[in-house]
């Protein structure tokens, strides 16, 4: 009796844990299947512009790894389904033998209590007994014989209610784990068809090779510009700071950017195309990016970039292939917003966190593509290591 209290109190206690377990599983589920909605709506834009273009595969690709994960996501929920159904399926079978134990019992209750309805056979009962102790013991099982009946009436109702309930649960369950698996083939024949097309656009991009290396070695030189005269500012920022000229560094919002890692806001919603650091060409895999100080993401067309934390504009600069981008200060913390057509703030604002700070520039394939950068002084960080 007591293990099986310890058994109940432990799964009671585990309820809120298994529930918020459910909780962010289906969240995660959301974010991905809206993570390929935002993906299509961009596909559909590219498709009216050039429907083969690098940023259109990338894209593709991107979806593709979604999918994906949305299908390991669906896989984990069915395998959920299927354990729950086998455990709720095990507790019906306990619950049906204890309904067929409550029912015999109750049946010999009233058997035995139709037996000795009259005063006479009660009192005959009585008296034959072996001695006084036995008297007594019958004498309180003839007195509360009624009131046992009684209670194995309101148990045996319980147990059917019980079941009722354990029955439903198990309908529920098995018609979710179908929507489920419905949703996983029709996931995977997407995936199919999207890893044709894929492939498809890979074979039609190799035929431009010469295209892609001059427009790739242009890039690299827009790159290089723009990595050195970042790197100029924020040597020649973090410099006044150790000399002690200029503002004084604010520590207590930089503590408190420091206390945000993995917690900021995005500065636009949208999906990761470009990521940090050494990438390779998406069709000719043994030919190197140039190397990403940051990420670029994609977006719908009239996307704004946006502040992620709290901080001050300290320089707004035109550079070739970007157009215009924004350096915010949050104490010994840096972020850059780049390839804006229009900037709504100006040097010296002061910018909360969501602060639109300008409209993002589209590409060629008439997308919104936001280059984000992140920075400690003067070391580089990966961005997605900080956003939520």
């Amino acid at each position: 009796m007591r293990s099986a209290i310890i058994i109940v109190m432990a799964f009671l206690l585990c309820l809120p844990a298994m529930g918020q377990d459910v909780k962010e599983h289906q969240e995660r589920k959301k974010q991905l299947e809206e993570e390929i909605a935002l993906i299509d709506k961009q596909l559909g834009t590219t498709s009216k512009k050039r429907k083969e273009s690098l940023n259109t595969l990338i894209l593709t690709r991107q979806k593709l790894d979604t999918r994906k994960k949305l299908i390991d996501r669906l896989d984990s929920e069915i395998d959920g389904y299927d354990r729950s159904i086998s455990s709720t399926n095990a507790q019906i079978h306990r619950l049906n033998d204890r309904l067929d134990t409550l029912r015999k019992y109750h049946a010999d209750l009233v058997l035995g209590a139709y037996k000795t309805r009259d005063n006479k056979v009660w009192f005959m009962y009585i008296l034959s007994s072996k001695d006084i102790n036995q008297g007594m013991r019958r004498w309180s099982y003839l007195k509360n014989i009624s009131k046992t009946v009684r209670q194995q009436a309101e148990a045996i109702k319980r147990t059917e209610l019980d079941l009722e309930l354990e029955n439903a649960r198990l309908g529920q369950l098995r018609e979710n784990s179908m929507q489920a698996k419905a949703q996983r083939e029709k996931e995977r024949d997407e995936l199919s068809a999207e890893e044709r097309r894929a492939n498809s656009m890979v074979v039609k991009l190799s035929r431009q090779e010469k295209s892609m290396k001059r427009d790739l070695e242009q890039k690299r030189k827009e790159v290089e510009r723009l990595n050195k005269e970042i790197e100029r500012i924020l040597a020649e920022a973090v410099r006044k700071q150790k000399a002690g000229e200029g503002e004084a560094v604010d520590y207590a919002l930089s503590a408190k950017f420091g206390e945000n890692k993995g917690k900021l806001p995005w500065p636009v919603n949208g999906v990761v195309i470009q990521k940090f650091g050494q990438n390779y060409h998406p069709v000719f895999k043994n030919l190197k990016m140039p190397y990403n100080n940051g990420i670029n993401i994609s977006a719908t067309a009239g996307s704004t970039a946006k502040s992620v934390f709290d901080g001050v504009v300290k320089q707004i600069l035109v550079m070739p292939g970007y157009d215009q981008c924004v350096l915010v200060q949050h104490g010994e913390y840096f972020t850059f917003y780049c390839k804006l057509k229009r900037v709504y703030v100006k040097r010296g604002d002061k910018v909360s966190t969501g602060e639109k700070i300008g409209e993002i520039s589209l590409n060629e394939d008439g997308n919104a593509e936001l280059h984000f950068q992140l920075w400690k002084g003067t070391d580089k960080q990966n961005p997605e290591n900080w956003l939520r």
